[in-house]
């Protein structure tokens, strides 16, 4: 249920302005289906220290430049992928900092304060400042097809394509190996150590955390999982179709409650929304949770009828990110903590 900002689909991106979005090698392959399996075919990336760099993205386009991009700003989770990587961004846009001056979520690791943020907030996005950094590339991932750049400001985008290329990566109807592959390629050619000991290890652990979740998804069938998302006045359900985490844990053997597609159309295709009177609709033995800092956390949902759901009161909520930090350490967790909770799960849905 990741939240997608496209021009076909309006009341999406209202719902994330409002503050209550949505909800990302062959051996990866071989986790799920074949489904994008293109995005990952290495094309484009001119890996190299100095010298000539190129990079073809997922809209087709190849950014050509004399040297390997320095000043480089990108959305905060594509910074924080980076980060993983090696590679340190000079500026980002998107949630970085919270209320009391912490890292988002969405930063993971990466050094806040060792970032020029350009904007922390849906819409917020300082062009001047953006000048000053004499940026080389920006980058950010899209959540359509229409190569809408994530966090990027429809009314300044003009403006902001003037001063510097752009790279996108795709997080659209695709499967989460095939964008993390793409992740690697990009940060691989802008001089990331991709054979650095963390590195190759993260990618192992991911792969034995698919394989545990398809083990999990397995041994309990009848467990039903539910992808949520809290506002204050609503609640929002995804469907698996189009979100990057969710297809592949479907493909992995996960089985998801599905929104028809008649409300999910209201959605643009991603969720149905819920009043909270009718939080009950679907029956669920595990909740996911949207973990970003736009969204009610669990601990903080008040309202009477969340608290008698069965997988409510029996414990079994748990956390997920809609926009997946694309590096593969930053992706284990989403797999275990999953595999874990449907290891654990009891039937009381």
């Amino acid at each position: 249920m990741p939240n997608v900002r496209t021009t076909s689909s309006p009341s999406r991106r209202g719902l994330l302005a409002a503050g209550g979005a949505l909800a990302l090698g062959a051996a990866l392959a071989a986790c799920g289906d074949d489904k994008g399996k293109d995005a990952g075919s290495g094309k484009g990336t001119t890996a190299a220290k100095s010298g000539p760099w190129s990079f073809t993205d997922d809209r087709k386009k190849t950014v050509k430049l004399d040297k390997v991009p320095a000043n480089i700003v990108a959305f905060t989770g594509v910074g924080a992928a980076l980060y993983d990587y090696g590679v340190q961004v000079k500026g980002v846009f998107g949630p970085t900092k919270t209320a009391d001056g912490k890292p988002d979520v969405q930063a993971g690791d990466m050094d806040v304060s060792k970032v020029t943020v350009l904007g922390n907030t849906w819409g917020q996005f300082k062009i001047e400042k953006y000048a000053a950094l004499a940026p080389d590339v920006l980058i950010s991932t899209m959540f359509d097809d229409a190569g809408t750049l994530w966090y990027v400001p429809d009314e300044s985008k003009d403006k902001i394509a003037q001063l510097a290329p752009s790279v996108g990566i795709s997080v659209y109807d695709r499967q989460l190996p095939q964008s993390l592959q793409r992740m690697w390629q990009l940060a691989e050619s802008l001089g990331g150590d991709m054979r650095a000991a963390k590195v190759t290890a993260a990618k192992k652990r991911f792969e034995e955390a698919a394989a545990r979740l398809r083990a999990a998804a397995r041994a309990k069938p009848g467990i039903k999982v539910m992808a949520g998302s809290a506002s204050d006045q609503l609640f929002y359900v995804s469907g698996t179709n189009l979100s990057v985490d969710l297809e592949y844990f479907k493909a992995l053997g996960v089985n998801f409650v599905e929104p028809p597609e008649s409300a999910k159309a209201k959605g643009g295709g991603w969720y149905e929304s819920l009043s909270w009177e009718n939080v009950d609709k679907y029956q669920a033995d595990i909740i996911m949770m949207d973990d970003r800092s736009s969204t009610i956390q669990p601990a903080d949902i008040t309202k009477a009828t969340w608290k008698k759901l069965p997988a409510v009161k029996a414990g079994q909520v748990i956390s997920r990110s809609p926009e997946p930090i694309l590096s593969y350490d930053k992706c284990v967790p989403l797999l275990t903590t999953l595999a874990e909770a449907l290891e654990k799960a009891e039937k009381v849905a």
